[in-house]
């Protein structure tokens, strides 16, 4: 089979993906927590392993950055290769006192100013949802881990550097109720969504808008154990 972006081969992606957006940090979690791995794509460095976490299989594959790219991989996995569902595991940028440098955060919603779902399917909703059965399992993942999971509204953006006089982080906080951003979940809950498929979007708070803190790039790389933990122990209590 394979695509212009994939060249797995049929079967070899399992019906869980964990999807980080950096193809490091995805080598980086199949070396590290799999057993018998296989690397089964790496087009554009683009790394998808699969490998088998607690007996179960489990793909973990990167996404790249910003809606577009997780758009082009989401939808193919989904179309494709018979995945299910797909957890996000990625880094986000807190607006808000509550979420602190290294918390785990559930989306529960996220806001976005994107026009991905307009041009997609025509879709001009700017509130996108996860898989609510798929957060619930991702939230007892946690209590069995012993990890605290925050659940938040969050904000996707299309945008990492924007011009003065648009809307900060604290007046999107005010005027939408997110409480941290990062760039990815917005596209795939609406590809999810669209083809009748599960997602879910767990974050790591890397930088603090409101300290000033931040993690470095290494950090973000290997330094997210909890969420990784939560996302593998979720994966492994699916059931197909």
């Amino acid at each position: 089979m394979g695509t212009p972006h994939n060249s797995a081969a049929p079967g070899e992606i399992a019906k869980t993906v964990l999807m980080p957006g950096d193809p490091l940090r995805a080598e980086f979690i199949a070396k590290n927590w799999l057993t018998d791995v296989k690397l089964v794509n790496q087009v554009r460095n683009i790394y998808a392993f699969t490998g088998r976490y607690q007996g179960k299989e489990v793909t973990v594959m990167a996404s790249g950055m910003g809606m577009p790219s997780i758009g082009i991989y989401s939808y193919e996995l989904f179309t494709q290769y018979g995945v299910e569902r797909i957890i996000r595991i990625g880094s986000a940028g807190s607006y808000t006192e509550r979420l602190k440098l290294y918390d785990v955060v559930l989306a529960e919603e996220c806001w976005s100013e994107s026009s991905f779902g307009k041009t997609q399917n025509g879709d001009e909703a700017d509130v996108k949802y996860p898989d609510a059965d798929l957060n619930k399992v991702i939230m007892e993942a946690g209590k069995e881990c012993g990890i605290e999971v925050k659940p938040a509204k969050i904000h996707s953006s299309d945008v990492f550097y924007s011009e003065p006089g648009m809307d900060g982080f604290k007046e999107i906080h005010e005027k939408h109720g997110c409480e941290c951003v990062e760039m990815e979940s917005f596209a795939l809950f609406h590809n999810a969504r669209v083809l009748g498929k599960k997602a879910a979007c767990l974050l790591t708070i890397s930088d603090s808008m409101v300290t000033g803190e931040k993690t470095s790039a290494k950090e973000r790389q290997e330094a997210f154990g909890n969420m990784m933990e939560v996302a593998l122990k979720a994966a492994a209590m699916m059931e197909d």
